[in-house]
């Protein structure tokens, strides 16, 4: 039978990565810049905890609660903002082509992430290629302390790490300012129409130096998640998959609405495993199609969304195209 309690939990674990990038993304593409390197932010932002957490790990003993968390989460926002000033630097100050720079930044991320992982992994001097940071794991799976107290009910909405509560946080603030606040007011008019703004008095360069920034910091979490949650702490070289992709095509599928992502992630975080839940016995061919489920989704939406008619389904006028101030 299908064992919805058992489901659900590993459903919502496979969904926060994708959250995290598709919450970044979308105030990213709000202030027009598309950015194609959300995968390889992912990628630096796990590395970077990874990094942090290990030199912590062999520095000491007796871990403590605080810098076990809070030095790994550092790391990961540095590298991610890293990442986010070299996107804008090339596509705001320099005006380089969108697709081609987020390409490019995904291309180095993932590179930049094996390299340094795969340095780590001979420095522990590991018969298995990968890094284990099970101490580290210990906080950050840490669930609520009543969650084992309230049987099924806490099992499904108790038993998280702190992370995924701070990415269903994050996307409803998100949502709250783009919707309802004079800086969110004058961030998707940026993205709709910059010269309009610009000659309005908003500082185009900033807004998007500052969004996108703030993006690739969001999305670098969900990295950070993946590692130090789901995988229970440990770094395998292209282990991420194309969770990075699922959560670009998220923004898509929740009409850059944040607040919409949070039950659009569980979605396809569900969809990602359901394969190991229907029973398909020993054909292995049946269980691979089951897995091509998230991406035919992915599909499908893609195709509807082309064929949306109304205008606040639409994405910002202005997304993927650098603006020039002269041609105002």
């Amino acid at each position: 039978m299908f064992d919805i309690v058992s489901f659900i939990p590993r459903a919502v674990a496979q969904s926060i990565p994708l959250l995290f990038g598709s919450t970044g993304e979308t105030i990213t593409e709000k202030c027009g810049n598309l950015n194609l390197g959300i995968p390889g932010v992912m990628y630096v932002g796990a590395i970077s905890g990874v990094i942090g957490s290990f030199f912590y790990e062999q520095s000491t003993e007796n871990m403590h609660a605080f810098p076990a968390i809070a030095i790994p989460v550092l790391c990961c926002l540095a590298g991610s903002l890293l990442m986010g000033l070299l996107y804008s630097f090339l596509t705001v100050t320099l005006r380089a082509n969108q697709n081609v720079t987020g390409l490019a930044i995904t291309t180095f991320g993932v590179g930049f992430g094996n390299f340094f992982g795969g340095s780590l992994i001979k420095l522990t001097g590991s018969e298995v290629p990968s890094i284990a940071l099970s101490r580290t794991n210990a906080y950050f799976a840490r669930s609520l302390p009543f969650a084992a107290k309230t049987g099924w009910f806490g099992k499904i909405f108790f038993s998280y790490g702190f992370l995924a509560y701070l990415a269903i946080v994050i996307a409803l603030i998100a949502s709250y300012v783009l919707g309802h606040t004079r800086v969110g007011l004058q961030l998707r008019a940026v993205g709709e129409s910059p010269a309009t703004a610009d000659a309005a008095g908003i500082n185009i360069t900033k807004y998007k130096y500052v969004t996108t920034c703030l993006g690739c910091m969001i999305a670098g979490l969900g990295g950070l998640y993946y590692v130090m949650d789901y995988a229970s702490g440990v770094w395998s070289n292209d282990a991420f998959g194309d969770r990075g992709w699922l959560a670009i095509a998220l923004v898509i599928f929740t009409i850059w609405r944040p607040n919409i992502s949070i039950l659009a992630s569980m979605l396809f975080g569900g969809l990602y495993i359901l394969y190991l839940y229907i029973p398909s016995g020993m054909n292995l061919s049946t269980k691979e199609i089951y897995k091509m489920f998230p991406y035919l989704v992915t599909i499908v939406v893609l195709v509807i969304s082309s064929m949306r008619n109304k205008r606040e389904n639409q994405p910002p006028a202005s997304l993927g195209l650098n603006y020039f101030r002269e041609d105002r």
